[in-house]
């Protein structure tokens, strides 16, 4: 059953395997959700047979994966830190999305690149990370070249080794579907339960943009405390009239300066 299942799958890979490749990883790395992985591991498993070779894949896998991250490179330049809201509205963690990219990408630098691809969630997030840290265009299109080539040539040799297994491995996936799914469902229910019971345990009133304006319109004693780091500072200037700059990393060693005797407007974004 297995055999019929791949097949169909096998045969039309055979016939349009390169441009399922380019077609798959490219929107991938767009940001849709295609996995690029399994037609990685299917054109591996046909390399030296039906004129396929490990070159000519490989070019495919890298010219579609950079064709997308250097489009999410420039629009991180022209957006700036909007652009990374945007991708980080959907994912599981969107409260420390954009802070966790930042702080990796200040960690790691280029280096980010080259495993980007492996991490889940940060190879779309990683290319406009790069742009609003000013990498220059040169040494992006150089490490992300890197990193996806590191990405594809491991998985077409993964489907290269162990091709013989692949109608082991659709067995598998056929009689696991159901449990892989109900897994998949479990972790993100899980995800959005762990946030929301986070946020429910804040005692931290949540204002708007517009009620801190009007608080302040009406001279009400507060103290604003900018929490951003130095990166995002970098990136943009703008801050709120008469707010406390804090870098959240030393927030433990600066924490003094903050006023107690009136209300506190933490932000951080």
């Amino acid at each position: 059953m297995a055999s019929q299942a791949i097949a169909p799958v096998m045969e039309y890979l055979e016939l349009h395997g390169y441009e399922t490749l380019f077609g798959v990883v490219l929107a991938e790395q767009l940001g849709a959700p295609v996995p690029a992985v399994p037609v990685l591991l299917a054109v591996g498993a046909l390399l030296g047979s039906k004129g396929y070779t490990l070159s000519a894949a490989m070019l495919i896998a890298i010219a579609a994966s950079l064709m997308a991250d250097t489009l999410w490179f420039m629009i991180g330049r022209r957006k700036g830190a909007s652009v990374l809201q945007l991708l980080c509205r959907i994912s599981l963690e969107p409260d420390s999305c954009v802070s966790n990219s930042r702080y990796w990408f200040q960690r790691l630098g280029a280096y980010l690149l080259l495993i980007a691809k492996f991490v889940p969630g940060l190879s779309t997030v990683a290319p406009p990370m790069a742009a609003i840290s000013k990498m220059p265009l040169w040494r992006f299109i150089l490490s992300d070249g890197l990193g996806s080539a590191l990405w594809a040539g491991a998985f077409l040799a993964l489907g290269f080794l162990f091709r013989t297994q692949l109608e082991y491995v659709g067995e598998i996936a056929g009689r696991t579907s159901f449990s892989l799914v109900g897994i998949v469902a479990v972790w993100v229910l899980f995800k959005w339960w762990q946030r929301k019971r986070f946020l429910s345990k804040l005692r931290i009133a949540r204002l708007t943009a517009w009620e801190l304006l009007k608080k302040m319109e009406n001279n009400e004693p507060l103290a604003v405390v900018d929490l951003r780091q130095a990166i995002e500072i970098e990136d943009d200037s703008t801050k709120i009239k008469g707010a406390i700059w804090i870098d959240r990393d030393r927030l433990q060693e600066l924490h003094a300066e903050i006023p107690r005797d009136r209300d506190v407007i933490l932000y951080c974004t």
